[in-house]
Formats: C-alpha cells, sequence, structure tokens
C-alpha cells in the first residue's frame, strides 16, 4: 500500500518538472509586445499520470452465494464424518444433533428387556461413564469376606467386562475402608474399593439389601466421567446364601449386579433383568446387555 502512493508522488514530480520544461522552451508571441499569435506547444503538454486502478470488486451477489455455498458444503462433511464416525466421541456428537436415542431409560426394540442410567451428562440424554480407553482399578478388602472372594470377583468382573467391553484391572488387596473418601493427596483418584460389611458399619446394608455400590464422578472441564467408586457387600447376606444350595450362582450375581451400578447402571422394573432390584435372574438379561454396551462406548478421558 505504502509503495504504490510513493510510486503516484514520483510520477506527479515528473510530469510536474516535464511541464515547466515545455513552458519555458515555448515561444510566447511572434510579433512585438503587444502580443499576437501564440506559438503553439510542440507535441502539446505532456499529460498529468493517471490514479492507479484499484482490484475490481466481484458483485455482492456473487460473494453472499459464494459463501452459502462454501458453508453447506463445509456443514455437509461434518454431518457426513459424524453420522457415519462409530468411535465413542461422536456418539455424543450424534445424540446432541438428534440422530442418537439410544441415551436414557429406554426399552429394546423387541420389547424383551430395559435399562436405566444413573445419571446422564447435562444437556444431554448421553449416560456419564467410566473412561472407555482406561481401566477400572480395583482394590479388595477381605475382612469378612467369604473363603472364595477372588472367584466371585474374578468371574463378575470378567462377565461385566465380556458385556461392555470396560477393562477391570486387580491391584491387589488393601486395609482401607475409606468408602466416600475415594480421593488421595491432591485430589487423586484412589482405585474402586470392594469389600464386605455389616449394617453396624454401613448402615444402607440393614434389612434385605445385600450390596450397595456407586461411582464418584469428576468434571474435568470437558465431560463429567467416572474415576472411582466402591462396592459394598453384606458379609452376613453372604454367609446366609452360601449355605443354600445353588447360593454360589446366586452370590456372583450379586457381585455383578453392584458391578452394574459401579459402571453405571440404576435399577429397572423388569424382573427378567439382572439390574431388578431383587435380583431375581443371575444371568444378564438383553436390557442390561444393551444398557453396557452403551456405557462401553463413552468417551475416552
Amino acid at each position: 500500500m505504502g509503495g504504490s502512493g510513493w510510486s503516484r508522488r514520483r510520477a506527479e514530480r515528473q510530469w510536474q518538472r516535464d511541464l515547466l520544461r515545455e513552458i519555458r522552451a515555448m515561444e510566447t508571441t511572434d510579433e512585438g509586445p503587444d502580443g499576437g499569435r501564440v506559438t503553439p506547444i510542440r507535441g502539446g503538454l505532456p499529460r498529468a499520470p493517471r490514479a492507479p486502478r484499484r482490484g475490481r470488486r466481484e458483485p455482492v451477489a456473487h460473494e453472499r452465494r459464494r459463501t452459502i455455498v462454501t458453508v453447506l458444503l463445509t456443514t455437509t462433511v461434518i454431518l457426513s464424518l459424524v453420522l457415519l464416525n462409530v468411535g465413542p466421541g461422536s456418539a455424543q456428537v450424534r445424540a446432541w444433533l438428534g440422530f442418537d436415542d439410544r441415551f436414557g431409560t429406554q426399552v429394546d426394540g423387541d420389547g424383551s428387556g430395559s435399562y436405566e442410567f444413573l445419571a446422564t451428562r447435562p444437556g444431554t440424554v448421553e449416560p456419564v461413564g467410566w473412561s472407555s480407553c482406561e481401566p477400572i482399578q480395583y482394590v479388595v478388602n477381605t475382612d469378612g469376606a467369604p473363603d472364595d472372594w477372588e472367584d466371585l470377583v474374578d468371574d463378575a468382573t470378567e462377565r461385566l467386562s465380556e458385556a461392555s467391553g470396560l477393562v477391570f484391572e486387580d491391584r491387589g488387596t488393601t486395609d482401607d475402608r475409606d468408602f466416600e473418601g475415594r480421593f488421595g493427596l491432591g485430589g487423586r483418584a484412589q482405585p474402586v474399593l470392594i469389600a464386605w460389611a455389616d449394617e453396624d458399619e454401613v448402615p444402607g446394608l440393614g434389612g434385605d439389601v445385600a450390596g450397595l455400590a456407586g461411582p464418584i464422578s469428576r468434571d474435568d472441564g470437558m465431560f463429567q466421567r467416572y474415576v472411582t467408586g466402591r462396592v459394598v457387600l453384606d458379609k452376613e447376606a453372604f454367609e446366609e446364601i452360601e449355605a443354600v444350595r445353588g447360593g454360589d450362582e446366586q452370590r456372583e450375581a450379586i457381585v455383578l449386579h453392584e458391578l452394574g451400578h459401579l459402571v453405571g447402571l440404576a435399577h429397572v422394573d423388569d424382573p427378567g433383568e439382572l439390574m431388578h432390584p431383587t435380583t431375581e435372574t443371575t444371568e444378564l438379561g438383553p436390557g442390561d446387555r444393551s444398557g453396557l454396551a452403551i456405557l462401553g462406548d463413552a468417551p475416552c478421558g
């Protein structure tokens, strides 16, 4: 911009010099001091330099049409990527745009089962879940646990992992019995605590309750997700069930039911689902599996 102005000023100064030189060189009269015919300037006066032409602007209507086309093409590409992408992160975008109705309280299409989530992300119907690309670490406090506690926990975590795709990582045993404060120094999440207790220690285990479980979430600025939790099993109920024929399957079903809560499933009214409050079945139902599959597709954290 500065260069073009400088060139114009230089051309004007050159024109002025040429004009002055022509005026000085010409003869003003042919006869006497009273005037007469003026001698014409040879070749005429030099022309003043023209102002530089500005770039040609496209018509406003044309610019507007081009902008609209660009926006439409960009939107089409984005929607195509969202709708065709099956990655965890795209699931939330599909839900925001109204293209995905998998989240929230649902009944399977064939009416064979149902599932429900403990919580959904604000402004969406997508469930709060664990990071799908990090293992769920857990420790076990064996005080009051049955002799076969290891088999019960291993079998239940394996079954839930197969149904959801979530990975459980055994971090061994612990003396920790803090069921509420699952964060350490600096706010770092501690492993999930699995333990056996009675109603004197955990009042919620009173009555017919055989277990309690729940995840603890954290908002990392982008997504709310579960980062730790606890599973508390009634040691007296496990002792009673162990003495009953078929008690092994029932005890494992209780552990599996509580792990379902841990990863984000809530109770349902369908007695054919393992997440029914009374745990009348020992197997995961179709609704249980549908809900677990969705929780396993949660965004990475």
